[in-house]
This record gives C-alpha cells, structure tokens and sequence, in this order.
C-alpha cells in the first residue's frame, strides 16, 4: 500500500493550523498576535537584519513585514533605525522585549499542550524527520525552537 502523500500534506497542513491558531488566540493575554510576536522574535534573534532578512525570516512579503513593522513602531514595540547604506535597522522597545519574553512563555505552554500526546522519543523522531523534509543539516534538539 502507497502513502496518499496529498493526504499526508494535508495532515501537517491541518497540525500547522491548528498549532497557530491556539497560539494566536493564548498571545492575545499579552496583547499582540502570533504574526506580531514571531516578528518580535526575528527582531530579537537577527539584530542589524535588514528588512527583507526578517521578512524571509517570518515568512512573509518584503511589503507585508514592512505593513507589519510600520505598526509595531506604532505600538511602540520596536524602533527603525538607519542602518548601513540602505538599511533599516529594527530594535526592540523595553516593551516589545516584555511582550516578546511574556510571549515565549505562552507559546511553550501551548506547545507543550500541543505536543503532549507524543514521548521524548515521537517528538525526537518528528523532529528529525521535520530537520531531513525542510533539508536541514544539523539536527533539531532541545532549545532549537
């Protein structure tokens, strides 16, 4: 018997939704989105990134990071900066480093909800099947969220 891979892409279509829409809905107690704080979160991870490093980063449009950023300067949670040449450099506020942390601990809560029905072992075999099928080289381990 075949796999019925479209079945099968849709199963980890269907896990990815459902993963970000429990998210999404727990980050609204910090007050920001799921888009808004995983920008946050590239922010903080990529300093001196320009741009359309953090739009790749978030999985997003040069011009819909840039909507996105332009209202997270609104809310304060991050500042722009000249950066080298043409670059805008995006730094995060005491405010988008609280909402960015109060996030982190939310978004493990949800994934440790998410992923209790598997062991250590189904997770480390998940994650290493992820890591092969998005053709990382080195492994997913702990932390590496």
């Amino acid at each position: 018997m075949t796999t019925n891979l479209e079945a099968l892409g849709q199963a980890m279509k269907r896990v990815q939704y459902r993963n970000h829409r429990a998210a999404d809905a727990a980050l609204r107690d910090v007050g920001v989105s799921l888009v808004q704080w995983d920008a946050l979160r590239a922010i903080d991870r990529m300093p001196h990134a320009s741009g359309h490093d953090l739009a790749l980063a978030t999985f997003q449009s040069d011009q819909a990071f840039g909507t996105l950023a332009t209202r997270l300067v609104d809310r304060e949670l991050v500042v722009r900066s000249p950066g080298t040449g043409r670059r805008v450099e995006h730094t995060l506020t005491d405010e988008g480093r609280r909402a960015l942390e109060d996030g982190h601990r939310i978004v493990a809560d949800v994934l440790d909800e998410r992923f209790a029905p598997l062991d250590e072992q189904l997770r480390a075999a998940l994650a290493r099947i992820l890591a092969k099928l998005n053709g990382d080289d080195e492994s997913v381990g702990p932390g590496s969220a």
